[in-house]
């Protein structure tokens, strides 16, 4: 069995970045440096924890 991919919260992927600011967080979406999210209902935004890795590692420099 597969197991699912986790959906981060904003809080979880600032936390994440070291303490980034949330503002910094939706500008960077808004500019598209960051991983397309999901929109719940409520307006909150999730987004999968191997979308946010594959970033993280998309940013690592060759030494």
């Amino acid at each position: 069995m597969k197991k699912r991919d986790e959906l981060m919260t904003v809080p979880e992927i600032l936390d994440e970045l070291g303490g980034i600011s949330e503002r910094t967080f939706y500008r960077w979406r808004e500019i598209g440096k960051f991983p397309t999210g999901i929109r719940l209902p409520n307006g909150k935004i999730r987004v999968y924890r191997s979308e946010f890795e594959a970033w993280l590692e998309s940013l690592r420099e060759v030494a």
